[in-house]
């Protein structure tokens, strides 16, 4: 193989619109200063709008009173709406250390995201910087008439940010329940996967045995270590000419080392074109769901681990998440793959032999959760009922090899049930009898 070429300091505009798009949703900073922003904004403008009307204009629907009375209300809101501030920045780290401890340090980011708590935060800021900034326009005198229409609006934000936080709180205590967790992040998993099993227009799958990388081909590698979090394949065929086959030497939710190869291509290409191609590969610090299906599952299995483990030692918890993971296992398994190579009419051919195979999805779904469960009965049938429902869908889709994993893994659960000491023979008999096509998969009461 050709001597190695740095490769990969940016990326793609697709990718880093992406990117931009999925960190604004994680931060807790982005759009709390936009409606900050907005409350500035709204100061001055309703101050101008004041100004023009005069002290003794009468505006239907707006608050007449004096201005001292004003400058009263509208400091006390100032004052209590930073104060809250505080308050609902505590709820909220205090959220992130339950979910880490409690579930895993993973699904954070499902609460760092949750745009309620964002606007809840922007909106008492901005209602603070809105009544910080009218506080001026107020007339001194305390008899005199005070400016109608920002008063109002300070008397309109602050009932709003008062419902916005009641309704906050309730979010928050529903969002720290493990089903509310389990189904965004089974939902947000679906989406990735629909997402990913798309072709892009003007593309064609075909098989990757049909395509080779001779040795002497260039391979591109990695300026810094991280995730692999998105791969544009059109901008790597775009940035080719007609006859060239590029081999992806990773794969999306692949940690990556500096130096490590990203890909080889085929002719030799210039630098300019070496670049572009490491364009279309988002390397990032921490792991993402933008195209990484495997990350949904890796999250719900955390939480599953952690329900099932000696310190916890909460079944049902482990129940709720392998019924959620098999909602996103069916989406997984009924939707086309991405191909593992792909090209368009001119010749030029991506192949990405290191796509994770529906198989692999299925052992990192189940297997760690079957070895940890064995001592749980009534877990262990919630797999095994699990197991059973998944294997009709992928039938009916035409997927019938993809059925055979999970055959291996209700044979796998069972030969280990039958080792375990302890187990009641009447608790054997039942979990074996769901193996059994003549038992309904859903009744799996004793």
């Amino acid at each position: 193989m050709g001597g190695a070429v740095m490769g990969g300091e940016g990326v793609a505009w697709r990718l880093r619109v992406a990117g931009i798009r999925y960190r604004f949703r994680e931060s807790l900073f982005l759009l709390p200063a936009l409606v900050m922003l907005g409350g500035v904004l709204l100061a001055v403008a309703a101050t101008a709008i004041d100004n023009d009307l005069g002290d003794e204009a009468e505006v239907p629907l707006t608050l007449a009173m004096s201005s001292n009375a004003a400058t009263w209300l509208v400091s006390t809101v100032a004052g209590a709406m930073i104060t809250t501030v505080g308050v609902v920045f505590s709820l909220t780290v205090v959220s992130l250390q339950l979910a880490s401890s409690q579930f895993s340090p993973r699904v954070m980011r499902s609460f760092i995201r949750d745009r309620l708590s964002q606007g809840v935060i922007g909106l008492l800021v901005g209602t603070f910087f809105y009544c910080v900034l009218i506080l001026p326009s107020i007339n001194g005198e305390a008899t005199a008439p005070a400016p109608r229409i920002s008063v109002t609006l300070a008397v309109v934000l602050t009932l709003v940010t008062v419902v916005g936080i009641i309704a906050h709180l309730d979010h928050l205590a529903r969002g720290l329940q493990v089903g509310n967790l389990a189904r965004v992040i089974s939902a947000e998993g679906r989406d990735v996967v629909t997402k990913v099993s798309r072709t892009p227009d003007g593309l064609h799958g075909a098989d990757s045995a049909d395509f080779s990388v001779p040795d002497d081909a260039t391979a591109v590698c990695s300026r810094r270590s991280g995730w692999i979090s998105q791969v544009d394949t059109e901008q790597m065929l775009n940035s080719v000419p007609p006859g060239t086959t590029v081999r992806l030497e990773t794969r999306v939710g692949a940690y990556i080392h500096e130096g490590e190869p990203l890909f080889t291509v085929h002719p030799p290409q210039t630098r300019r074109t070496r670049h572009a191609l490491a364009e279309a590969i988002d390397v990032t610090a921490a792991r993402t769901m933008l195209q990484d299906v495997d990350f949904a599952i890796r999250q719900l299995v955390d939480i599953g681990l952690r329900a099932l483990s000696p310190a916890v030692n909460d079944p049902t918890t482990a129940v709720e998440i392998i019924l959620r993971l098999g909602t996103l296992m069916r989406k997984v398994l009924t939707c086309p793959p991405a191909p593992l190579a792909i090209h368009d009419d001119e010749g030029r051919v991506l192949v990405q032999p290191w796509n994770l195979h529906p198989d692999e999805y299925v052992a990192h779904a189940f297997d760690q959760l079957r070895q940890s469960c064995l001592d749980q009965p009534e877990v262990v049938a919630t797999l095994l009922r699990v197991l059973r429902m998944l294997i009709s869908p992928v039938d009916a889709a035409g997927c019938h090899a993809r059925a055979d994993s999970l055959d291996r893994q209700m044979r796998l659960t069972l030969e280990a049930v039958a080792e375990q000491p302890g187990l009641h023979p009447e608790d054997l008999a039942r979990l074996q009898a769901m193996a059994s096509d003549e038992t309904d998969p859903a009744d799996h009461s004793p």
